[in-house]
């Protein structure tokens, strides 16, 4: 076995002889509390997960707790892969590691037969359909906005166990997407229909679940003896539902560990109420209390950042890092979101220029609004992107009949090497290494598809496809999911729980961040804790970004978030005071100069792709045609010879504006969109020889 002591105690990825080995004094008093009601409050980034893990594996190696009569329950798949391969790591086996769904749908499933008989329901996997027919049937808007708002009002009233006559009552302080009244209709249809077809959603198993255990003491008993000890992960995102379905599988006892942070309370829209983390105590009187404040993923400057924000609320801030100093977090405007969004992309060039994988960068955004901009400037440059969110992995349809194929090709010949099996049975649906340039459910597919490759690739050149298989198997059981190798793009609410080297904040200005809807007291509370989620995702480099206009020519009348003054309370460049930036390169000189317009008519340019060609869509090119083909040839040997996509080495809106702006130093080089200095660097002098040879001919 292989100790930690040298890993630090921000880290876990071997199996240890001494589960108390390498913690630090806080991690090691929660291990030893292995009694009674134990409550940890942990700050981001402080090794809440490695706690519990080690607390479990303690217990076990003493004899203190039976692992087959423990129960760990975790809000996301994710997080219960990362626990289960944790404690397999510790040696430690027959811990049972689930959601609150899951967990309650097991009780359900294997009790429903003795509580209400007969087969249990099926279970619906998307809400939104039959929410669409609940809403038709009430005469309200079916749009898909509509329906996913009033999917989350439903949602939200079963969490916090609120029936559809109650509904417009207790929706006194929320906006639902139509009236009070009609979302109460809208509800009470939905549960009519789900009633006529057989069929229940994931919220119904946990109000089901409930019901069955609270009426019937054999039931409550039965699970009680099946499960002793109990650890709870992001306590303080548990809603009324969850809290009494935790209530009923304790009964009287005390055997639970819970962890989690206020600072972090972040889906009160979806019922979670962090009450029940702070009134612990009062519940159990007694409760072992244990804080961590020492922080394993952020650099100095970022915790003191983090650690202002959380004061500016009269939060509390106070951890303190282990890693050291790093670069000053940095504070950008830009006159529009377009210009916001080329820059963000020049710098995450950079960062990969200078040895960050792309998968080491996120971009972090307040709602997915804002997301194409971003998405569409980092397509530009070649940039591989992952946009985080949706079903899980291992769920969707594409990743099932991905495995169906592959285990069909490793039963047929399972030695072939890993990469290459993969990669030619996932080309028969379609996979390329190029994404697809389009967004939405066929650059999500290809999401899917591409992390599989890079799963099959990180096994090492002497993997086969068996053990590919064996490896995406094991995965699957655990809900660990690979990712393929892209910067990330997502929401700040699905970036919880992660981290990264870089993290890219945008979109922080008045209305966004704080949302326009949540200026009301609790909202904005709920709002800078958001902030501080997005702050804390970051391990060195963290960029806030904010645009004064939404599109290029647009009034300038947006002024920055709140949390940005909040949060620069000192002066620039002090020690954890952010520096504010004025950005360097074609994406600020272009902001200087107001927006980029045609070069033949003169209208303003809005898309990625008009603003690379320097011309809008309806404009003929200048191009000549067998220019474009030769450096379209040229494009394709550096990819070959750099084992590459293509559009790495340059976009087609990058050859065509080339082709038609014909620069002939580097200067005019440098001011064609999705050339920066990185690759005027590497392609700089072939391509105006090239474009130089043309013009002599």
């Amino acid at each position: 076995m292989v100790s930690l002591a040298n890993v630090g105690p921000g880290c876990d990825h071997s199996r240890v002889d001494d589960p108390l080995e390498a913690l630090d004094p806080e991690q090691r008093a929660v291990a030893e509390a292995l009694d009674g009601p134990v409550v940890v409050r942990a700050g981001a980034g402080t090794g809440k997960t490695r706690a519990v893990t080690h607390r479990i594996a303690h217990a076990v190696s003493v004899g203190a707790h039976d692992p087959r009569r423990t129960l760990a329950v975790t809000f996301t798949t994710r997080a219960a892969g990362e626990m289960r391969e944790r404690l397999r790591a510790l040696g430690v086996d027959g811990v049972q590691v689930r959601t609150f769904h899951s967990a309650a749908l097991r009780q359900l499933r294997h009790f429903w037969p003795r509580v209400v008989g007969g087969a249990p329901p099926e279970l619906v996997g998307r809400a939104a359909p039959l929410v669409a027919e609940a809403a038709a049937r009430c005469h309200l808007p079916t749009d898909p906005a509509v329906v996913r708002d009033l999917a989350s009002e439903i949602a939200w009233a079963k969490q916090v166990e609120v029936s559809p006559e109650r509904y417009a009552e207790a929706a006194v302080l929320r906006t639902p997407p139509v009236s009070p009244a009609d979302t109460a209709r809208a509800y009470a249809a939905y549960d009519e229909i789900k009633s006529e077809r057989g069929l229940i959603d994931f919220d119904d198993v946990l109000l089901m679940t409930v019901g069955a255990l609270a009426e019937r003491p054999d039931v409550a008993d039965e699970v009680r003896a099946a499960y002793r000890w109990f650890t709870v992960d992001e306590f303080q995102d548990v809603s009324p539902v969850q809290s009494r379905l935790l209530d009923l599988w304790l009964g009287d006892r005390d055997d639970v560990c819970v962890v989690g942070d206020a600072a972090q309370t972040i889906y009160s829209f979806a019922g979670a109420n962090d009450r029940f983390l702070r009134d612990f105590p009062v519940r159990f009187p007694g409760a072992a209390q244990v804080r961590l404040f020492r922080t394993y993923r952020s650099t100095e400057q970022i915790v003191g950042l983090s650690n202002r924000v959380l004061a500016a609320g009269a939060g509390e801030g106070g951890l303190s890092s282990q890693v050291g100093a790093g670069p000053e977090p940095v504070v950008e405007a830009f006159d529009d979101e377009v210009a916001e969004a080329q820059a963000v992309a020049q710098r995450i060039e950079a960062l990969i220029a200078s040895g960050l994988s792309p998968r080491d960068v996120a971009v972090l955004v307040r709602i997915n609004g804002l997301m194409p901009n971003f998405e569409e400037a980092l397509a530009e440059r070649g940039i591989p992107v992952v946009l985080r969110g949706g079903e899980r992995f291992f769920d969707r349809g594409e990743v099932r009949e991905a495995l169906t194929r592959l285990r069909g090709a490793a039963r047929a010949g399972g030695t072939e090497p890993a990469v290459a099996g993969v990669v030619s049975a996932l080309s028969v649906m379609g996979y390329a290494p190029d994404p697809p340039r389009s967004t939405g459910a066929v650059r999500e597919r290809w999401e899917s598809l591409s992390a599989l490759v890079a799963l099959a690739e990180s096994l090492g050149p002497e993997a086969d496809l068996a053990s590919f298989v064996i490896e995406a198997d094991r995965r699957a059981e655990a809900q660990h999911a690979p990712v393929a190798d892209g910067v990330v793009l997502a929401t700040i609410h699905a970036a919880k729980g992660l981290e990264w080297e870089a993290v890219f904040v945008a979109g922080l200005a008045e209305g966004s961040l704080p949302h326009a809807q949540a200026l009301a007291e609790e909202g904005l509370a709920e709002e800078r804790r958001l902030f501080y989620v997005a702050i804390t995702r970051a391990r060195r480099h963290l960029t806030l970004t904010w645009s004064r206009a939404r599109q290029p020519g647009g009034r300038g009348q947006r002024q920055r978030s709140r949390f940005l003054d909040e949060a620069q309370a000192g002066p620039p460049g002090a020690a954890g005071e952010p520096s504010v930036a004025r950005g360097t390169g074609r994406a600020r000189r272009s902001e200087r100069r107001g927006p980029a317009s045609c070069r033949s008519c003169g209208r303003s340019l809005v898309t990625g792709a008009e603003r690379a060609r320097m011309r809008c869509r309806t404009c003929p090119s200048t191009a000549q045609e067998a220019l474009v083909e030769e450096l379209k040839a040229w494009r394709l040997q550096r990819a070959r010879e750099r084992e590459v996509p293509a559009y790495v080495v340059f976009t087609d809106a990058t050859l065509d504006a080339l082709a038609e702006a014909m620069p002939g130093d580097i200067d005019e080089l440098l001011a064609i969109s999705g050339i920066g200095p990185d690759k005027a660097g590497r392609y700089g002098e072939q391509i105006l020889d090239l474009l130089a040879q043309h013009r002599g001919a």
